[in-house]
């Protein structure tokens, strides 16, 4: 008689530490940082940081973009204002991040807020708000473990790149393949529907045609809250007037429409 396999997806185990619990909920994301966080360790050593400096931006900053941009401008001698004024525009996103997550943390202390927002990022960013809006007993001290851990994967690993920076002579070029691939990645892991596809398109004209008139990065900033505007005032009219529009429907499973809509008004 063949016995049937355990099924992976059971409940969890009760008296399981959270700390395990946690950091199994962060594993995947802590693994994915590894190798750019390598990269980007050796792109600010080459850039003149030192190991100790490397590790200090990846613990204040948390924000690959920001840190390959840092490196990027100070390699081509940028002046200092701009790479500021750069950098403010580019984190700036994480003023509506952490807005949406807001609800969750109601009552939560100034402290442990200013914690959790120092530690915020894109990445842990989405898991959390995921878990916060599929599992109800999912908490805010969950959620700044989740933050911590990846914040430490991403040190470690930027100091790691330092050393072997330090130690060997790459071809930095290898870097530019890497992040392309990092955004490339998370921009495939947002595609729920043809409504993004949609969106990711538009976003990539502007932000061509954005890069050509500033003639400068600045153009990626512009592009992107416009093509954020678009997308929100789309998403907004076709959930109001179309609710059964196939621009809203599911890549992987087309023919769910209730289950679409159903996904996007959750949201």
């Amino acid at each position: 008689m063949n016995k049937r396999r355990p099924n992976p997806k059971q409940v969890p185990d009760p008296n399981e530490p959270l700390w395990r619990s946690t950091l199994r909920v962060a594993m995947p994301l802590n693994l994915s940082y590894i190798p750019i966080g390598l990269a980007c360790g050796i792109l600010l050593h080459a850039a003149g940081f030192n190991t100790l400096l490397t590790g200090l931006v990846s613990l204040l900053i948390f924000s690959g973009g920001a840190q390959f941009l840092i490196a990027t401008m100070l390699t081509i001698n940028s002046p200092l204002l701009s790479i500021v004024l750069m950098l403010f525009f580019l984190e700036l996103r994480y003023a509506l991040l952490s807005s949406s997550l807001s609800p969750y943390l109601k009552g939560s202390s100034n402290r442990f807020l200013f914690m959790f927002a120092v530690s915020l990022n894109d990445e842990n960013y989405a898991i959390n708000y995921l878990k916060f809006a599929t599992d109800k007993k999912w908490t805010g001290r969950e959620a700044l473990m989740v933050e911590h851990y990846s914040l430490l994967f991403w040190a470690a690993s930027n100091v790691v790149g330092s050393l072997i920076g330090s130690a060997l002579k790459i071809d930095l070029s290898i870097v530019n393949f890497a992040l392309t691939a990092l955004f490339l990645y998370m921009i495939v892991m947002q595609i729920k529907n043809r409504l993004t596809i949609v969106i990711c398109l538009i976003s990539g004209v502007l932000a061509a045609v954005c890069m050509m008139l500033t003639k400068s990065t600045l153009g990626l900033v512009i592009s992107t809250i416009i093509a954020s505007l678009i997308g929100f005032g789309l998403e907004a009219t076709l959930r109001k007037r179309l609710p059964d529009s196939h621009w809203l429907w599911r890549l992987r499973s087309p023919g769910s429409k209730k289950k679409a809509v159903e996904h996007s008004d959750a949201n």
